[in-house]
Order: structure tokens, then C-alpha cells, then sequence
């Protein structure tokens, strides 16, 4: 991982990386689209650039692709300087949502199409063809035309046509957006693992938290046209830098309240609570608390305590969530269900919600949370 946004630090010289963005810049008349973007993605990682729409996330992986071309700023793969290049100079290959397959064609002359522009021929290119179509699961399928096959299965092949010209990089522009939830939820474990198997570099473009947490090793959360923060999944959702990536990326209690001490903070309407030293990092003056829900204990117990009364709650299935109301704010704690008629409380209920100095991170303010 390199990365040069404010919040970033770079990754050791010996890394070999196989995209590299400088200050890239992307100007739709008077829009600006991607704004001084730098980072770096290791050689064999799986990237993701994740936010909402209109982030900047598609122009960069366009720009990185060659199908855009910069404002402002360099784009390297490898050692090269593509910036100017056109997208068929350039060692990428993109799946996009739609598949974009040649309906006429059998699995395996989809799967071939590039091999055979590229002069590939005979026992080379069968070779070629049948072991991708292994890898991605579609072995034995090579005779059936894209009609016969399932969403998923299209998804497959367009996966193998891409991976079979062997690319220095993949990119991948929100690939499983057109799938049912429960086929999505598979292709995205599937996806992983066939990245590990070819080893090439995919950088993946989504909107969905859930699916760039389970695939990426490294996700760069964007916002208006900037890396917001860059991290493994476990770092981006246990610390969040901004108040805008913790909730984001999964569901945050934001409180607002005041650094009092090197680990404490008082919370507005309410009492001071410990968080840890790291937290604080330098903070002074007015900052946010924040408490991912699971993390909330419904009871005593834990170092930081906070009374409320229950206003809602709703079975989820693997949880129950409930929403309480405090003095600070109403805030969302999940329960696990981990036996029968362990969540015995209810709306109306008078308790204590307590939690971790360990589960507590801060952030410079409430600003971006909505």
C-alpha cells in the first residue's frame, strides 16, 4: 500500500507497485470530478476504490484504464508513464457490470477472442482457454453459448476473457452489480479467491461497503474526488480517520463532546468516558466519540456507561437491534442472537449501555456522518 492523501503514509521503498497515481486531477467543464488524487497499489493485491455515487471512484479507475485521460497529474503502470496512452496500449483489461460478451460466440471463443488477436494458435491457446475457464469454474462449458448460462456464469466468462491475456492489472467496474443478492454474496467470495489463484493485480470499483470489506486487501473510501482514507478493512472500520468514513463503512454512534485528558472525553449532556491514548492523537477542543453498535453492551459492566430508554427494536435474524435514547442522542446498539430468549428487553425500558475504552475511537467532528 502507498498512498500520498493528507491521511496516508507510504509504503516501504522495496514494494513493487503496479499502479501509481500523482496528483491526478479530472475537470468536467467546471465539475471536478477526481481532485489531486495520489496512490499507489501493490503488485498482486486486490484493491477497492469504494463510495457513493459520484465519488470520483469510476473516473479514476477509467482514468487508470485509458478509456479518460487526465486534467492534471501522471498515471504509471509499473515504471510507465501511460498518462496520454489509449486504452489498447496500455497492459490493463476491464470487466464491466454488463458483461459485454459476444452472444454469438461459444464460452470458449469468448473466452479466446483476445488470445487470438494476439496471433495465439493451436494446443497454445486451447491450453490457455481451458485452464481459465477451471479457475473460474466454467470447466466443461466451453461448447454452450452466453444465452445458456446463468448471470453469474456470464460473469465468469467475462472474468476468464479478461484474465487469459494474463494483464498486469485488472480493473473491475462495479462487476457484481446486475447479480441477486444471495449469487452476489458468493461471486464476491469467489472473486477473492481467484484473485489469490492468477495472482494479478485487481483494482475493484464499488459502492457497496459489504463487498469491498470481504474482497479487498487494501480500500481507498473516496469522497468528492478524494481518498477520505485509505486501509485494510480492519483498519478503516475499528479506527476511522473522518467521521464520514465510520459511517460509511458500516453503522457508527457518533457523540459529540469535548477532549478533557490525555484519554478522556466529556461527552456533551453526558458524563466523560475513556477512550484509548491513541484515540486522541494530539486532539483538542471539540471532537466525536464514536461506538460501532455490536460493540455496546445492554447493561453494566464495561468501563464507559451511559443510561437510556429503549425506543425500538427489531429482530435482523444474526441480531437484534435496538435503538436507545439518551441524553445524548439516540443510539444503535446491535445484540447478538446467540441462544432463545436471550434479548428479554423492550421498549420503555430504563437501562445502562456500557462499552470498551477499547472499542471507542474519536474523530475530529460530527461533520460527514449524515
Amino acid at each position: 500500500m502507498t498512498v500520498a492523501s493528507e491521511r496516508a503514509t507510504s509504503a516501504p521503498a522495496a514494494q513493487k507497485v503496479d499502479v501509481r497515481l500523482e496528483d491526478v486531477t479530472k475537470q468536467f467543464d467546471d465539475v471536478v470530478a477526481v481532485d489531486r488524487l495520489s496512490v499507489g497499489v501493490e503488485s498482486g493485491s486486490f484493491f477497492a476504490l469504494l463510495g457513493p455515487s459520484g465519488c470520483g471512484k469510476t473516473t479514476t479507475l477509467r482514468m487508470i484504464g485509458g478509456f479518460e485521460q487526465p486534467t492534471e497529474g501522471r498515471i504509471y503502470l509499473g515504471d510507465r508513464e501511460v498518462s496520454r496512452l489509449p486504452a489498447y496500449k496500455r497492459d490493463v483489461n476491464t470487466v464491466f457490470q454488463s458483461y459485454a460478451l459476444f452472444p454469438h460466440l461459444s464460452v470458449f471463443e469468448n473466452v479466446a477472442f483476445g488470445l487470438r488477436r494476439r496471433a495465439v494458435r493451436g494446443e497454445t491457446l486451447r491450453g490457455r482457454v481451458e485452464e481459465m475457464l477451471r479457475i473460474v469454474g466454467l470447466g466443461g462449458m466451453g461448447k454452450r453459448k452466453p444465452r445458456q448460462l446463468s448471470g453469474g456464469q456470464q460473469q465468469r466468462v467475462a472474468l476468464a476473457r479478461a484474465l487469459v491475456n494474463k494483464p498486469q492489472v485488472l480493473l473491475l467496474d462495479e462487476p457484481l452489480g446486475a447479480l441477486d443478492l444471495k449469487l452476489r454474496k458468493q461471486m464476491q467470495l469467489e472473486l477473492k479467491a481467484i484473485q489469490h489463484d492468477v495472482g494479478i493485480t485487481f483494482i475493484h470499483v464499488t459502492h457497496d461497503q459489504e463487498e469491498a470489506m470481504t474482497m479487498a486487501d487494501q480500500i481507498a473510501v473516496m469522497n468528492q474526488g478524494r481518498i477520505e482514507q485509505l486501509g485494510t478493512p480492519t483498519e478503516l472500520y475499528e479506527t476511522p480517520a473522518t467521521a464520514y468514513v465510520a459511517s460509511f463503512l458500516g453503522a457508527s454512534n457518533l457523540i459529540a463532546g469535548t477532549v478533557s485528558g490525555a484519554n478522556t472525553v466529556r461527552l456533551h449532556h453526558g458524563p466523560e468516558v475513556k477512550v484509548r491514548p491513541a484515540a486522541i492523537a494530539g486532539r483538542t477542543g471539540e471532537v466525536a466519540v464514536g461506538i460501532r453498535p455490536e460493540k455496546i453492551d445492554l447493561g453494566g459492566g464495561q468501563e464507559n456507561t451511559l443510561e437510556g430508554t429503549i425506543f425500538e427494536q427489531a429482530y435482523i435474524g444474526v441480531a437484534t437491534q435496538y435503538l436507545v435514547d439518551t441524553d445524548c442522542g439516540r443510539l444503535t446498539v446491535y445484540r447478538q442472537n446467540a441462544s432463545p430468549g436471550l434479548n428479554g428487553a423492550a421498549p420503555g425500558q430504563r437501562l445502562t449501555l456500557s462499552w470498551s475504552p477499547e472499542s471507542t475511537f474519536v474523530v475530529d467532528s460530527m461533520e460527514g456522518s449524515e
